[in-house]
């Protein structure tokens, strides 16, 4: 039984392998030569295949005409006799009637040369089994090809020798339940009471798969809780029609073989069985892609991820029309049709589609890359390379950013996947960094002021990190002192961060009026006979201060003390008072 569900995974590897020949030989160019493969005269018995020497044999038998069936085989000089010939010839039926299996016609190779990349001799090939003793006995092909001749594959040496040993016994359970009547009528050379049997086989195997899975089903639902529940039940609701198939092929099969039901219906309902396997596992396939879809897009509906819909449905397409495809060229192969040239076909029109739709499936790549990583989301706002603006659609295809402008730019995904994207949206803090310029006139303890003062307000806002403030000189400008701040706002909102600012920049003139300076302005400064100038007693008491910290030895340059920091943090009051946003606040 085993030998018989392997037969049906072969079928796919025979799939799988033979198209590759024949799509190189497609894709070849013109240029090259064609050699001509020379022609051999065919031989009269259709022994020049496996596959023909296989159907050659069991169609001998069902006919009775045992004398050409033993054309088949091997026979040495001492079995050439008539008698001894049918002998052979019949112990060999009835021992694959008795529970052999030869392997389903569409798999036995259908070519002169055999198959040639598996373990045996170029000049074998295994064809099925049978049992001998009660031991597994392989049934092998040789190729007796002589120069000059046609391959002729003959039931080998070897395995004629196993068979002529055996003296046969009418042991079958078949013989022994059908009625005489039953069994002397016969249909293609078997009694048509076997053929009935096969047709109640087939309801009977069923009918027990069914209640199999019904009533596992059953007893997973009573004492597994979660087996009432998503996912769980779909997962069973999915499997439960392709096992059922699966289970009533493996009981076919299996009531088949132990009742002796003869290779000859066994042999004609092979494609059948083979037939049933592939569509009891495309059915699993298909009902697997659906409940992953479903379950996949319930998820994403949850999550709000709208776009991931689009892509789940389009894959869950493209993974039925696969299934379509390629389970219809299997089933094709299955029952004998030469699929070889289509699976060519399709290859190049694959490749062929391909290319023309290579910025397609760019852009269909590029929107997956996007749904599974998430650099971007609908609503926030990005700058991706020059273009700033809020995201508003991810689709299949490309992505539409709304600009500061209003306007729509569309990026396709295949770019947007390969763009340099900045995310706004996923920004915890805004970074606050200007360069301020004063007039070159500032004394140095005027600058010391200012870096003492501004800094003390960095640390006293209770909307600045106070940790990562930083308050520096760094240098001159043409005409200017720069000095240099450095900090992070405690916000997420954009709107939020320019009033931090706001407030911050109005502190920060008041704390420069209060030194005696002033900013410094990009053009010339004139002077003139009436301009006051600087004020020299606001330059007198900044001068004061920084002295009276320089004599107590609390001079906060080059940086702050803890116990300053510790004493002024939070110190400012923010919203500060007179505005609207204080008075909500208390």
């Amino acid at each position: 039984m085993s030998k018989s569900i392997k037969y049906l995974f072969i079928f796919f590897w025979m799939l799988a392998a033979n198209p590759t020949e024949a799509t190189a030989q497609l894709l070849s160019t013109g240029t090259t030569e064609k050699k001509e493969e020379p022609v051999l005269p065919q031989d009269s018995l259709g022994r020049t295949t496996p596959r023909g020497t296989v159907s050659g044999f069991l169609k001998a038998v069902s006919e009775q005409n045992y004398i050409r069936a033993s054309q088949y085989l091997y026979l040495k000089r001492s079995f050439r006799k008539t008698r001894e010939r049918e002998r052979i010839v019949k112990t060999m039926q009835h021992l694959l009637d008795q529970s052999g299996n030869i392997v389903p016609t569409s798999l036995i190779n259908n070519k002169p040369t055999g198959l040639l990349d598996d373990e045996l001799e170029p000049e074998l090939e295994l064809i099925g089994t049978v049992k001998i003793n009660g031991l597994d006995t392989d049934l092998y092909l040789e190729n007796n090809e002589k120069a000059g001749s046609p391959p002729i594959w003959v039931f080998s040496a070897e395995t004629v020798d196993a068979i002529a040993s055996v003296k046969i016994e009418d042991n079958l359970l078949i013989n022994k339940i059908l009625p005489d009547a039953l069994q002397e009528r016969l249909l293609a050379g078997v009694p048509i009471g076997q053929w009935l049997i096969i047709l109640l086989f087939i309801g009977i195997s069923y009918l027990l798969a069914w209640g199999i899975v019904a009533l596992t089903s059953f007893l997973l639902a009573t004492i597994w809780n979660k087996a009432k529940t998503e996912p769980t039940a779909g997962i069973i609701n999915a499997l439960s029609l392709p096992i059922q198939l699966a289970i009533a092929l493996w009981f076919f099969v299996d009531f088949s073989q132990r009742v002796g039901i003869s290779i000859i219906i066994r042999q004609r309902f092979s494609f059948l069985t083979v037939t049933v396997g592939i569509i009891a596992f495309l059915m699993l396939l298909w009902r697997i892609t659906d409940f992953i879809s479903e379950f996949s897009k319930n998820r994403m509906t949850v999550r709000g991820r709208v776009s991931a819909i689009s892509v789940i449905l389009f894959l869950k397409r493209t993974f039925k029309v696969a299934i379509f495809v390629f389970g219809g060229i299997a089933i094709l192969g299955a029952i004998g049709i030469d699929v070889t040239t289509g699976l060519a076909a399709l290859g190049i029109g694959g490749i062929a589609l391909a290319l023309g739709a290579q910025k397609t499936v760019e852009n269909f790549v590029g929107s997956v890359t996007l749904i599974i990583d998430q650099p971007i989301r609908v609503g926030d706002y990005c700058k991706i390379n020059d273009i700033k603006g809020h995201i508003e659609q991810i689709g299949m295809r490309s992505t539409k950013v709304r600009t500061g402008e209003r306007t729509v730019v569309t990026i396709p995904n295949g770019l947007l996947s390969a763009a340099n994207i900045e995310n706004y949206a996923f920004r915890d803090r805004f970074f606050f960094g200007p360069v301020l310029e004063f007039r070159s006139e500032t004394t140095p303890d005027q600058i010391r002021y200012l870096l003492v003062e501004i800094l003390a307000l960095l640390y006293a806002h209770p909307m600045v990190n106070s940790e990562d403030a930083r308050v520096r000189f760094i240098g001159f400008g043409t005409s200017s002192i720069k000095i240099e701040i450095s900090c992070y706002i405690l916000v997420v909102s954009v709107d939020t961060s320019l009033e931090i600012k706001e407030d911050i920049y109005l502190r920060i003139m008041e704390v420069v009026a209060q030194s005696g300076t002033d900013f410094a302005f990009p053009s010339q400064t004139l002077y003139f006979a009436r301009d006051g100038g600087l004020s020299e007693e606001k330059r007198t008491a900044a001068t004061e201060k920084v002295k009276t910290w320089k004599d107590n030895g609390n001079l906060q340059v080059p940086r702050f003390s803890e116990d300053r920091i510790e004493e002024i943090k939070d110190s400012i009051v923010y919203p500060p008072e007179g505005s609207s946003s204080h008075k909500r606040k208390e």
